[in-house]
């Protein structure tokens, strides 16, 4: 089934400054099995020269005029129990600006910054499961921590605008209903909370998600938002040059596909775009990904 198919890859950059997000939740409203679970690597790509500042959005990066990501990331999940999982994510980023050379050499600047990001592992459980005959329920519940893996910097002033993470240990609690016909339709929603050091201030995400999984094909559209619940804004008052302390909101949406193509391999695809933000980068990113299912 298309439950043990399922991929949700990441296409994870970075928060907490003028920059881009996780394209969706590491969590999804699917349940590996016991001994059951996939790994897929994927590459992203996105990019932005419109940065949504307060009061108005901005046209042109800060210094680095346009800036472009791209993500080489590892996601894994394996089955313990039938209702238990674990995933873990792991991408290398690297940030490009589009600063001139003239003003590279004035501020001792640099148009590139690369390297291994953030490691994030969340444990996902299943307590409930309502079986309505053409339709079920699911309730889920995870924890998860992502913690700096990489020794990238996060504080060289306006030269973190193309710094590649936040240097942050998040704790993140997340709750999850998942409904599903036989049919293959579903709908998904969850809503969690992030706990963040290094002041990052700390966030409600959430995410709704419209989908068919069937077993040669899987799609879905969906709508993921970010809300701060502290921070700064770049250039207003009590910001001092520090980005990871800026308050970042977000509203993204994008679309997922996946297809088997041989035996336990399948690829996906996808493609999201920011809509609304505060203190992040005007994003629309695409990503790839090898499959495999075991």
């Amino acid at each position: 089934m298309i439950k043990k198919q399922l991929l949700i890859v990441i296409a994870v950059t970075t928060l907490g400054y003028v920059n881009t997000v996780q394209s969706q939740s590491p969590i999804s409203g699917f349940m590996q099995g016991k001994g059951k679970g996939n790994v897929s690597i994927s590459y992203s790509s996105e990019k932005y020269d419109e940065v949504y500042l307060v009061p108005e959005e901005v046209d042109g990066v800060p210094v680095f005029n346009e800036v472009q990501l791209s993500s080489a990331s590892l996601y894994a999940t394996y089955g313990i129990t039938d209702q238990l999982d674990v995933v873990l994510t792991l991408p290398y980023i690297t940030a490009k600006g589009d600063a001139s050379q003239d003003v590279l050499n004035n501020l001792n600047f640099e148009n590139k910054r690369s390297g291994v990001q953030d490691v994030s592992v969340f444990v996902k459980y299943n307590p409930f499961y309502f079986d309505y005959g053409s339709s079920s329920l699911r309730l889920i519940g995870a924890l998860g921590i992502k913690t700096p893996l990489g020794n990238y910097k996060e504080n060289e002033g306006l030269q973190s605008i193309i710094a590649i993470g936040n240097r942050s240990t998040t704790v993140s609690a997340i709750g999850v209903a998942m409904f599903k016909m036989n049919s293959g339709f579903f709908a998904s929603g969850q809503f969690g909370g992030n706990l963040a050091s290094n002041d990052v201030p700390n966030s409600y995400t959430s995410e709704l998600k419209l989908g068919y999984a069937a077993s040669k094909i899987y799609g879905d559209v969906y709508l993921a938002n970010q809300t701060s619940t502290s921070g700064v804004d770049i250039l207003g008052e009590g910001f001092e040059g520090f980005f990871p302390a800026t308050k970042v909101n977000y509203t993204k949406i994008g679309l997922n596909l996946y297809t088997p193509i041989y035996q336990d391999f399948g690829i996906a695809g996808g493609f999201s775009t920011l809509v609304a933000g505060r203190n992040i980068g005007k994003a629309t990113g695409v990503y790839g990904a090898l499959v495999y299912k075991f």
